[in-house]
């Protein structure tokens, strides 16, 4: 059996009992099918949704959760408060649980699983006193040494902590020891945490749940300007930041927005949250809102202009945040070159807040000035019915989609090839010579054509179309 209630517990049966023998002591027993797959996302859930009680939560095998409470049990007016709402609010959404605060997770660990009461607040210091009278299972011990101690009548980890430590760890091994300390606090333990430990964290409770949508809204500009003073006074700024808001249910629902640039301005990353309050579903209210900030970097402040413009970059940055939050920030994105000769590898995306260098283009190689390219290339070559008057000159004469145009201007030819020393499979299928021409009709448009291929007698050439000027 994986698991047995206190109804089975008082019926007298245990966790790890065989099944036939549970049902020929208890023959009215009800059973379910173990589904460990959906207790470990069950448990992922409720981390996710104690966030309210601490930014940093660890799962803790099939049953267990660490909350790092230090400095953050403040504004429910100490950790016995703190303590008094976490378990009265698992009770209420069926999960009855047991739980200690302790200076270390080993001594929390063992207090809650075998400390006499269900709620247990030890004091700074105090681990080794309350651990002393707990059965040695309480040390998180190896298989081994946990039923290799009782046999030698040591039952409690008083009696385990006053052994010589050579012995024990030659006879139980060096595990035992630093369970042990681990437990008392001599020992450092790392702990998974489901987000990594943050100082950048901000929390409102409220009294009376909030549901009306100016109220979130109220609610969040309060978090982001108590958090952007922090990150002012620390000369820091932040490219991600999270809220989530808590439902009365014990239900939560994160609202992350990006930054490309790092940022601290609690207005402008107001407005970037905004939209995205619309689809929270607040349901009976919300009782807890949280903040944090991540991927931190340096940001010193900047001199104001005179005449109280805003800086390019700065509105650049503004705007390019806006439409991310908006369409999503995979779906806006800036064309930067890449070293290739052929065109449809010639051009890649990047973050439309990458920096620039150079004639405003992206870091990195930047475009021919001698070769210039179109602004728009079409995703395939589309053909065209064009006549030159002999093989290697531009047209004179192209059809494309239906209208005929007679050139007035061209250049090249520009012979570009297929890269052959690539991997052909990770490269576009392209002929292996194309000659290019930048040609310009009657009107004054521009077009880039190409034909395909190298002249041959008797073959009448193909010409297409793939980019366009202008």
């Amino acid at each position: 059996m994986a698991a047995v209630n206190e109804a089975g517990e008082a019926a007298g049966l245990w966790r790890g009992k065989k099944l036939a023998d549970s049902l020929a002591l208890v023959p009215e027993l009800r059973t379910a099918d173990h589904e460990p797959e959906a207790d470990a996302s069950a448990l992922l859930g409720l981390a996710d949704g104690c966030v309210r009680f601490s930014p940093a939560v660890a799962p803790d095998g099939p049953d267990g959760l660490f909350l790092d409470v230090t400095g953050g049990a403040a504004p429910w007016g100490g950790e016995a408060a703190w303590l008094h709402d976490l378990l009265t609010r698992l009770s209420r959404a069926g999960a009855p649980a047991r739980a200690a605060v302790a200076d270390t997770a080993g001594a929390a660990w063992a207090l809650a699983r075998f400390g006499q009461a269900d709620r247990i607040r030890i004091r700074p210091g105090a681990q080794a006193d309350a651990l002393r009278p707990l059965p040695v299972a309480a040390l998180r011990l190896p298989p081994a040494a946990q039923a290799g101690l009782p046999r030698l009548g040591l039952t409690t980890v008083g009696q385990v902590s006053t052994l010589p430590r050579a012995q024990l760890a030659k006879r139980f091994g060096a595990s035992t020891l630093l369970r042990l300390d681990q437990a008392l606090g001599t020992a450092d333990e790392a702990l998974p945490f489901r987000r990594p430990p943050t100082p950048w964290f901000e929390r409102l409770a409220f009294f009376d749940p909030l549901s009306a949508p100016e109220d979130l809204r109220r609610a969040v500009g309060d978090l982001l300007h108590a958090l952007c003073e922090r990150l002012a006074a620390e000369g820091q700024g932040a490219r991600r930041f999270e809220t989530v808001f808590h439902r009365a249910d014990g239900c939560s629902f994160p609202v992350r927005i990006g930054t490309g640039l790092p940022a601290r301005d609690p207005d402008r990353l107001l407005k970037l949250f905004a939209p995205k309050l619309e689809f929270v579903d607040p349901g009976f209210g919300i009782d807890a809102v949280t903040l944090t900030a991540d991927r931190l970097e340096p940001l010193g402040e900047r001199q104001t202009r005179l005449d109280q413009e805003t800086d390019v970059q700065d509105a650049l940055a503004a705007l390019v945040d806006q439409l991310g939050a908006r369409l999503g920030e995979s779906r806006v994105w800036r064309a930067a070159p890449q070293e290739s000769h052929v065109p449809e590898r010639a051009v890649t995306r990047r973050p439309a807040s990458a920096p620039l260098s150079g004639f405003g283009l992206p870091s990195g190689p930047g475009w021919d000035p001698e070769r210039p390219r179109p602004m728009r290339l079409l995703p395939r070559p589309e053909p065209v019915e064009a006549m030159a008057a002999v093989p290697d000159n531009p047209p004179l004469v192209f059809t494309w989609r239906g209208r005929r145009r007679r050139v007035r201007r061209a250049e090249g030819p520009e012979r570009i090839a297929e890269e052959w020393w690539l991997d052909a499979a990770a490269v576009p299928a392209v002929n292996r010579v194309r000659d290019y021409y930048a040609v310009e009709d009657g009107e004054g448009e521009r077009f880039w054509l190409f034909r395909d291929g190298l002249y041959r007698a008797g073959e009448t050439p193909r010409w297409f179309l793939h980019g366009l000027f202008g």
